[in-house]
């Protein structure tokens, strides 16, 4: 039997994977960047919550960074 505090971690992953997923479904970037992030932000909580997952959470952090970087520091033409 899955217990509550597994049954919301796993909610966590599956929605950074419907925000991930999401993201790529929009057609202005800037949309797609902030979507992205929020899912990204999801899977390095996740990544936390499964015992400090370094490959979700160093992942998911240089894609936030580069999402941050795109939207707030270098404008896309």
């Amino acid at each position: 039997m899955i217990s509550d505090q597994n049954f919301i971690i796993e909610l966590i992953g599956y929605f950074a994977s419907f925000m991930v997923l999401i993201s790529f479904l929009m057609r202005n970037i800037r949309k797609l960047r902030l979507i992205n992030t929020v899912g990204c932000v999801a899977f390095v909580i996740y990544g936390v919550l499964l015992n400090w997952s370094l490959p979700i959470i160093i992942t998911n952090t240089a894609i936030a960074g580069i999402n941050m970087y795109y939207l707030f520091i270098r404008k896309e033409s």
